[in-house]
């Protein structure tokens, strides 16, 4: 008869410190905020009272928030593909090419191209604000310089150009992140895999693509995944450079702006914090639709490519 091993009980004891502030800090507000979206204030007696799923209809279909909503919604989407498509892919080329063992001052250049996700939101915007400046910024005397002045607008002001110019500042200052996990996915592949396949003739990119990139397929779809949460939880960006407004004409608004206006009112317009409670949950839920698609969808499908 074997003997039962004990129950690790220390784990409790290491774990407990932690479970407690995630629970209070993380666990406890989600619940309260999204129990908040199911209540309203009566405007005649000033009390709240359940009103169901009647915030979650007024924000999708009402004229005061639905408007809004939708608009934050794509603007959220675009700058989400902003990332993926520019961010992740050039994040992966740094990575390959810092990869190379030849490459000399590698140290040197991953603190380099890292060392802007360490900044404040609040310097790398008004840094930018003041590169991009139609007035003392150096932005069009540096393409003057280079005889392309004529390509310079002011693109913080101007509604068609005002998101993607904010986005490509975003990638610029998070590039680092997706470089250092495909970095470390990169040199983690065993070297007698690489001169195997050189032996055999095989070239740089054939050893890349056949090889390194099917290796680092769970590192994609794990940086691909915190993409999508980082970029539908962003705020400070976007408040810093254009205010809660999300100007101009709320061209560059995205969801969290659209909450914090929402929740605490801007203006001369009063906040609404049960409506802010119905904005936040929505944002929750829309994570978690993606967090859930990565599991089903690309878990799977890395898991059979991999058979």
């Amino acid at each position: 008869m074997t003997q039962r091993k004990p129950f690790p009980t220390h784990l409790f004891v290491f774990l407990l410190p932690a479970l407690l502030i995630y629970t209070a800090f993380m666990v406890y507000p989600l619940l309260d905020s999204v129990l908040m979206s199911f209540f309203a204030v009566n405007p005649t007696t000033g009390q709240q009272g359940f009103v169901g799923l009647q915030n979650y209809v007024q924000l999708l279909t009402d004229e005061r928030y639905a408007p809004h909503f939708w608009n934050a919604f794509v603007h959220n989407i675009i700058f989400f593909l902003y990332h993926f498509f520019v961010q992740n892919p050039i994040g992966l080329l740094l990575a390959a090419l810092l990869a190379q063992h030849t490459l000399r001052f590698r140290g040197f250049f991953r603190t380099a191209f890292f060392m802007p996700t360490m900044l404040s939101f609040v310097i790398v915007g008004f840094i930018w604000e003041l590169i991009l400046s139609p007035i003392w910024g150096v932005a069009q005397g540096f393409l003057d310089l280079i005889g392309l002045g004529f390509l310079f607008k002011p693109w913080l002001g101007l509604p068609e150009y005002a998101l993607p110019a904010l986005s490509l500042i975003s990638v610029w200052q998070f590039i680092g992140i997706p470089m250092m996990l495909f970095y470390a996915a990169l040199i983690a592949i065993p070297d007698e895999l690489i001169e195997a396949a050189r032996v055999d003739g095989a070239s740089y990119w054939t050893v890349f693509w056949r090889i390194k990139f099917p290796l680092i397929l769970p590192t994609v779809g794990i940086v691909t995944i915190l993409t999508f949460v980082g970029n539908f939880n962003a705020f400070d960006l976007i408040y810093t450079t254009q205010g809660a407004l999300a100007g101009p004409d709320f061209a560059t608004d995205i969801l969290g702006t659209f909450f914090y206006r929402t929740f605490f009112g801007f203006q001369l317009q009063l906040g609404n914090p049960n409506m802010g409670a119905t904005v936040a949950t929505m944002m929750f839920l829309i994570i978690l639709t993606g967090v859930l698609f990565y599991l089903v969808v690309w878990q799977r499908r890395v898991t059979t490519y991999e058979i």
